[in-house]
């Protein structure tokens, strides 16, 4: 594939979809095809699925359902969107992807990462993000961000002891593969936020034009 896969993570508060239109913008301006989507979802069945996947219910949903259901979501969003796109020289800014299953599915609810990593191999083959930036933050200022927006989420209602394992695990794949990651400081302000990604974004041009 031609094009150039970047995924933003982080948890609930991080930025990520202020900083992705940013950071769409400022390639755009370069003269780059930029795709901005986000996960779950990026189709019209798999926003049906995040809807399952987010909206609170009196049934608890199982660890294992919820798994499934992300990767049915994937399956679809890499078919019908992020594969085309790279195969068309697009610059792809996804906002989550399975760095995030890891992190919630793995960190947060203690699924095996072995596990993880057989329904990635079978659903995305080799393919995997040329980069990834992680948005990282204390968790109360990110919990405290979230409330703020309104209505919280079923994953946002997750306690504090939840997200400090989201972090853990973010954090843990960063530091194991480094050559990929890259940590921002979501903790600051947008416009500082947005200077690191300024200071990024030679790396990034120079990636997208091979």
């Amino acid at each position: 594939m031609s094009g150039l896969f970047i995924t933003l993570e982080g948890p609930e508060g991080a930025g990520k979809s202020t900083n992705r239109e940013y950071l769409a913008e400022c390639l755009r301006r370069q003269g780059l095809d930029v795709l901005m989507t986000r996960e779950p979802g990026g189709t019209p069945l798999a926003e049906r699925i995040r809807e399952l996947l987010l909206a609170p219910s009196a049934e608890p949903m199982a660890s294992d359902t919820e798994l499934l259901l992300v990767f049915a979501a994937r399956a679809q969003h890499l078919a019908q969107v992020i594969r085309p796109a790279l195969e068309r020289g697009c610059v792809v800014l996804c906002d989550r992807f399975t760095d995030a299953t890891y992190a919630y599915q793995g960190g947060g609810r203690g699924l095996s990462t072995s596990r993880i990593a057989v329904l990635e191999a079978f659903v995305q083959g080799d393919l995997r993000p040329d980069l990834t930036l992680i948005f990282d933050l204390p968790v109360e200022v990110g919990l405290a961000r979230a409330a703020a927006r309104g209505r919280l989420d079923r994953f946002e209602q997750e306690g504090q002891a939840f997200f400090q394992a989201v972090r853990q695990a973010y954090l843990q794949r960063a530091a194991a593969e480094p050559q990929r990651y890259r940590i921002i400081d979501a903790g600051q302000s947008l416009a500082q936020v947005q200077l690191s990604l300024d200071v990024l974004l030679p790396q990034l041009l120079e990636l997208a034009r091979g």
